[in-house]
């Protein structure tokens, strides 16, 4: 049995994992899905690190998994404990030393095209479900975002990624290029959106169980 470390992405809490966390105790695994201080002016990438860290405590065995702008995150807890496997959902990628705010611009994101949307992060949500994630997001801090990271250097765990194929804040073809540039990863893909765990739970699981 594995532990599953589930970190959210921007303005979102662990409550986004919820439907995936049921599918991985179906399938015999163990999960953990901490609010990062996402919305705590205060906090920065390393208090969001020390976050999930302190929410693993002892367990071991641990696959640890960023969705978005979790993908800043996840190398970080890569670096302080000892992880079998580092899983990247929809991510951000950071190259070491980069700040959030300078990723958009350093990775072309901004130059990439891309169709107007309403929503960006649902579409293929459930609406009762949307609406409840929408309730229980808070509102993202950009206080601290401009600093860089502290990550120096690409954790020694091996790393997967897995994108969207109608992801419309991050579009495929920017996330393939992404992810070849910067970790040399040819990226696995997933039906849907930005946010899988809602939409796709039990495929989303299928994808997190077989990397193991």
């Amino acid at each position: 049995m594995s532990t599953f470390v589930l970190i959210h992405g921007a303005g979102d809490v662990g409550w986004y994992w919820h439907l995936v966390q049921a599918e991985l105790r179906a399938r015999g695994h163990d999960s953990i899905a901490p609010d990062l201080p996402c919305d705590d002016d205060a906090a920065g990438l390393a208090e969001y690190a020390d976050s999930v860290i302190s929410a693993i405590g002892d367990r071991t065995d641990l696959v640890i998994v960023g969705q978005s702008l979790g993908g800043f995150t996840a190398p970080l807890v890569c670096e302080q404990v000892s992880a079998r496997l580092m899983i990247l959902v929809a991510p951000l990628i950071p190259a070491p030393g980069e700040a959030v705010t300078a990723y958009w611009a350093a990775t072309g994101w901004d130059r990439e095209p891309r169709e107007p949307h309403d929503d960006v992060f649902y579409q293929d949500v459930p609406p009762e479900l949307a609406a409840e994630a929408r309730a229980r997001g808070r509102a993202q801090s950009e206080t601290r975002l401009g600093e860089p990271t502290p990550m120096r250097a690409w954790p020694a765990v091996p790393t997967k990624v897995l994108i969207c194929r109608d992801d419309r804040l991050l579009p495929v073809a920017y996330q393939r290029r992404v992810a070849r540039e910067r970790l040399g990863i040819v990226p696995d893909e997933i039906d849907g959106g930005h946010t899988p765990a809602l939409s796709r739970p039990g495929d989303l699981a299928d994808r997190l169980v077989g990397y193991r």
